[in-house]
C-alpha cells in the first residue's frame, strides 16, 4: 500500500470516486482513495440510480446538467458502460401553486439553456400513458431525465481515475486522522499510516464519524428510504420504447421503468431517521427490513395515480439509508477551522450531483476556487451554532418536503425558534412574524389589527402586502426601527490591521471616524463579499456584511491572515456578530430621534461618519448610513445592553410615531435605490464591474489587493453584461430571481431579484443585460410565471434620486 500521497479521499461511493477522477482530470496524478469495504458500499449500491436536472438553485441545476453529460464521456474514456437510460421525465402538477412552481422553474431553464417544456394533460397522456390524469393541471417535461447502473457508473469513475494515475485501496479501514504541525495529515488505517497533504471526507453514511476523527461536526443525518420493484407489467414491456420517469409530488413518489416492470419510490411523511447515534462500522451491503406500514398511505395514492400498480406483484423491496444535510444540499468545500481538510458528503442525489460535486471540489483544491458560485452546497453555509439536535428535525423536515412546493417567501418551522436576540419576546408581543437566517430568528414584519400573523407561502404577492406597505410608509414618512442582527460583524485589530485590510479588500480603507464600502474579491476577481469597513482607531476596525456568510467569510479571513504573506502579520480577526447588536433607525426624523436620546451633537455626524457616543444609558457605536436609502443611523451596542437601548429609543420614538419594520419592508425599501443584496446581485458568480461595485474599488492604492489583476483586466475591456433596474408591468406577481429577460424574441439576460416598491407603487426588477444594450427606456419582457411582462429599463432611483435626504 502507498504510504504518501498528495490528496487522499476517504470513501469509495460514487461521490468519492468522482472526486478522485476529477483530481486526475485537472492534473493531479498522485492521488489516492481508501475504502473500508468494496467500492459502492453504503448508499451507492442500493440507490435507485435516477438522475435529473431539476433543482431550485440554478447553479445546482447546472452542476446536475454537467453530471448527466459526463456519463457518456466516462463511457468513452473507460470503455465501460454506465447503463444509461435517457428516457426523459415529467413532473406532475395537481394544484395552481405547484403549476406556478413549474412555470417559475421553466423560466429559469430558459437562460440556462435547458430544454425543458411545460406540457398539458393531453401531452402527459402521450408521454406517460399509465398515469391517471384526474386532477392534473399540467407538468414539466425534461428530456435529460433518466437512470443508470449505480455500480457500473461508480466503477467507471474509478477506472477513469486509475487511468489518470490514481490509486485505490479497498478493504482499508480508517482509524484516525491526525494533523501535523505543518498542516499535512497522517491517516491511520488498519493497513498502516498514509501521509497526505490534502484530506477529503467522502464518507457518505460514515461522514459524521470520519469528521469526528478530526474534531469536526458535519451537519448531516441518514434517513430510511424505500422503493419497490414490481413484477412484469404488460403495459410496460409491450411498449415500443422505455417508459419515461414520472414524478408525482402530490403522491410523494417517483416512478420509472425497471426491466419489464416498474420501480416506484416514496418520500413519505412518516419519515424515519436512521442511526441517530452514529452509523455502525459493520454496516455495508445490507438493507433495512421491509416496512410497508411506513409507506401504506403513499402506496394507496400511487395505486390511484398509476392503476397498473394495483394488479402488479412485488418483485423486490429496497429499503436502505442515505444522508441529508438540513437543507438537502451537499456539504462541499474546505471545512472552516481546518487546513487542507475538505468535505464531499451529504450528497443525497449522488447520480444527479456527484459529477458536479467532484468537479467543483477538484477546482477548489487545485485552482483555489471553483468556476461558479457553489454557496448552495458550501459546507461553510452552516456555522458553529449547528448541532446534532438541530440537524435531526431539519433533515426529517427536508425529507418530508422533498417533493413539496418551494415558495420564495416560505419559512420552514422545524427546529425553531433556535437562536434569538434579547428582543425576541418584546418583538413577539408587538406582533412580529418571524423568519430565519443562519439559525437566527429575524422579524419579517409586524402584524397589526387583522393583518395575517402567518404569511401564506406564495409565488404571487404576499397576503402580508398591506402590512409591509404600512411599515414602508412609516419609514419614508417619519422614522422606523429594526434590529441590526442581520449583519455579520467582525473586529479587526493589531498594528498591521490597516495593511492587512488593504490587501484583503479591494476598496479604500477609511480614516479614523469614517467608514467606507468595499467589495472583497477572490483571486479571479469574483465577488466574495460586499463590506462596510469602519475605522474606530489606528489599529481597530469593524467590518459588517451578510449575517448568513459568517463561516464563509471567517474561513477566507483565516486562510489569508498569514497564508499569502511572506512575514507574519500582527492582526487578529474576531467574529462578534452575536456579541454586538443594536438597531437601525431610518426616515426623515431619524436624526431628531437620535438627538432626543443623546447629549452628543447629532447634527455634526456626517454621512459615512462613525462615532462612539452614549445613547440613553448605553455606550454605542453610531454609523451614519442606512440600507433603506433614507436618512438613517446604525446604532451598535453590547448585546447585553440591547434591551436598555430599545427602551430609550422606543420611549423617545413615540413623539415621532416611530414604528418597527422587518426584513420584508427592508427589501422593498432598498429597491427604491436599486441597492443590491448579497447572494442576489452580489455573489461569487459575478464580478465587481458587472454589478457596479467597481465604483468602490480603489485602483489608485499602491497595494496588490487580492483579485486586483483580474479586476484591472475587466476595467480595461469592460464587462460583457451589466446590472440594471427595470420597472415591470405586472399585476399580481413580482420577480424573485432568475426570471429570463427577453428582447426582440430572444433571451438576453436574467433577473437577480426584485419585488414591489411600496413607496413608488411599482413592480421593480434587478437583472443583467448585455452592456451594449443598456440604455434608459430600453423595452424588454420579463417572464414571470409563464407570462411575458413588459418592462422598461430605468436609471433614476425611485426615491431621493440625488441623495439629498440620505447624505444631507
Amino acid at each position: 500500500m502507498k504510504t504518501t500521497t498528495r490528496a487522499l479521499v476517504i470513501g469509495g461511493g460514487v461521490v468519492g470516486a468522482s472526486v478522485l477522477y476529477h483530481l486526475t482530470k485537472l492534473g493531479w496524478k498522485d492521488v489516492m482513495l481508501v475504502e473500508r469495504s468494496e467500492l459502492t458500499s453504503g448508499s451507492t449500491w442500493h440507490a435507485a440510480g435516477g438522475f435529473h436536472t431539476l433543482n431550485g438553485d440554478t447553479n445546482m441545476a447546472a452542476l446536475q446538467g454537467y453530471t448527466i453529460r459526463l456519463y457518456k464521456e466516462l463511457e468513452e474514456i473507460t470503455g465501460m458502460s454506465c447503463g444509461l437510460h435517457h428516457v426523459g421525465g415529467v413532473t406532475l402538477a395537481d394544484t395552481p401553486e405547484r403549476f406556478d412552481m413549474m412555470l417559475a422553474e421553466r423560466a429559469k431553464h430558459r437562460f440556462m439553456g435547458l430544454d425543458t417544456e411545460i406540457v398539458g394533460p393531453e401531452e402527459i397522456a402521450k408521454i406517460a400513458p399509465i398515469t391517471n390524469l384526474d386532477g392534473i393541471i399540467g407538468g414539466l417535461y425534461d428530456p435529460l431525465d433518466g437512470h443508470l447502473d449505480p455500480s457500473g457508473t461508480t466503477h467507471a469513475y474509478a477506472k477513469a481515475a486509475r487511468m489518470g494515475g490514481a490509486t485505490i485501496e479497498t478493504h482499508c479501514m480508517v482509524r484516525e486522522t491526525n494533523q501535523r504541525a505543518d498542516g499535512t495529515w497522517d491517516v491511520e488505517t488498519d493497513k498502516g499510516t498514509i501521509h497526505t497533504e490534502h484530506l477529503i471526507n467522502a464518507g457518505g453514511l460514515w461522514a459524521r464519524e470520519v469528521g469526528a476523527m478530526a474534531g469536526v461536526y458535519l451537519p448531516l443525518h441518514p434517513m430510511e428510504h424505500q422503493y419497490i420493484v414490481t413484477d412484469d407489467i404488460a403495459q410496460i414491456y409491450e411498449r415500443d420504447a422505455e417508459h419515461p420517469h414520472v414524478m408525482d409530488p402530490a403522491g410523494e413518489s417517483y416512478l420509472r421503468q425497471e426491466g419489464r416492470g416498474l420501480c416506484i419510490g416514496f418520500y413519505e411523511q412518516s419519515a424515519r431517521p436512521w442511526a441517530v447515534d452514529g452509523t455502525p462500522w459493520s454496516f455495508g451491503h445490507e438493507l433495512l427490513p421491509d416496512d410497508f406500514d411506513k409507506i401504506e398511505q403513499s402506496i394507496d395514492f400511487a395505486y390511484k395515480r398509476f392503476p397498473v400498480l394495483a394488479t402488479a406483484g412485488v418483485k423486490s423491496v429496497i429499503h436502505g439509508p442515505f444522508t441529508f444535510a438540513p437543507d438537502g444540499n451537499p456539504l462541499v468545500g474546505p471545512v472552516p477551522g481546518l487546513h487542507n481538510y475538505w468535505s464531499a458528503c451529504g450528497v443525497m442525489a449522488g447520480f444527479s450531483q456527484g459529477g458536479g460535486v467532484g468537479l467543483m471540489l477538484a477546482q477548489w483544491m487545485i485552482e483555489g476556487e471553483p468556476e461558479r458560485d457553489v454557496m448552495a452546497m458550501d459546507v461553510a453555509r452552516f456555522g458553529d451554532w449547528i448541532s446534532p439536535g438541530y440537524t435531526l428535525p431539519k433533515v426529517i423536515e427536508n425529507y418530508q418536503k422533498r417533493f413539496s412546493v418551494s415558495y420564495p417567501n416560505e419559512e420552514l418551522p422545524a427546529a425553531r425558534p433556535h437562536r434569538t436576540t434579547p428582543m425576541y419576546d418584546i418583538f413577539s408581543d408587538m406582533g412580529a412574524v418571524w423568519g430565519q437566517q443562519y439559525g437566527l430568528e429575524v422579524a419579517n414584519y409586524f402584524a397589526q389589527g387583522d393583518e395575517p400573523t402567518f404569511e401564506t407561502p406564495s409565488f404571487r404577492r404576499s397576503d402580508a402586502f398591506s402590512a409591509i406597505a404600512r411599515e414602508v410608509t412609516a419609514v419614508r414618512a417619519s422614522v422606523g426601527i429594526n434590529e441590526v442582527q442581520n449583519f455579520g460583524k467582525y473586529l479587526v485589530t493589531g498594528p498591521d490591521a490597516r495593511a492587512w485590510l488593504d490587501r484583503i479588500m479591494a476598496g479604500r480603507i477609511p480614516k479614523t471616524g469614517r467608514m467606507s464600502l468595499t467589495p472583497m474579491l477572490s483571486g479571479n476577481g469574483k465577488l466574495i463579499g460586499d463590506f462596510t469597513v469602519s475605522c474606530l482607531g489606528d489599529e481597530t476596525f469593524q467590518l459588517t456584511a451578510s449575517y448568513g456568510a459568517q463561516a464563509y467569510h471567517m474561513r477566507w479571513f483565516t486562510q489569508h491572515l498569514n497564508g499569502d504573506a511572506k512575514v507574519e502579520v500582527e492582526v487578529e480577526v474576531e467574529n462578534i456578530s452575536d456579541r454586538r447588536n443594536g438597531f437601525q433607525i431610518a426616515g426623515p426624523n431619524a436624526a431628531k430621534l437620535l438627538q432626543a436620546c443623546s447629549r452628543a451633537d447629532v447634527s455634526t455626524i456626517k454621512f459615512m461618519d462613525v462615532r462612539e457616543m452614549t445613547v440613553g444609558m448605553v455606550n454605542c457605536l453610531v454609523q451614519r448610513v442606512s440600507y433603506t436609502g433614507d436618512l438613517g443611523f446604525e446604532i451598535y451596542c453590547d448585546a447585553m445592553d440591547q434591551r436598555s437601548l430599545w427602551t430609550t429609543l422606543w420611549k423617545a420614538g413615540r413623539a415621532f410615531d416611530m414604528a418597527p419594520f422587518g426584513m420584508r419592508a427592508m427589501m422593498s425599501l432598498r429597491l427604491d435605490k436599486f441597492f443590491g443584496s448579497w447572494m442576489s446581485e452580489f455573489s461569487p458568480d459575478y464580478t465587481a464591474a458587472e454589478t457596479g461595485l467597481d465604483r468602490f474599488i480603489n485602483f489608485k492604492k499602491d497595494v496588490d489587493f487580492i483579485g486586483r489583476s483580474a479586476a484591472e483586466i475587466e476595467r480595461d475591456k469592460g464587462p460583457d453584461r451589466t446590472l440594471c433596474a427595470f420597472e415591470v408591468d405586472s399585476i399580481d406577481a413580482d420577480v424573485h430571481g432568475y426570471e429570463p429577460i427577453w428582447h426582440d424574441g430572444h433571451v438576453v439576460g436574467f433577473c437577480t431579484s426584485g419585488g414591489y416598491s411600496h413607496f413608488a407603487r411599482k413592480s421593480i426588477a434587478l437583472g443583467f443585460v448585455p452592456t451594449n444594450s443598456k440604455r434608459e427606456g430600453l423595452m424588454v419582457e420579463i417572464e414571470i410565471l409563464g407570462k411575458m411582462c413588459p418592462a422598461r429599463l430605468i436609471t433614476t432611483p425611485l426615491f431621493d434620486a440625488d441623495g439629498t435626504r440620505m447624505r444631507g
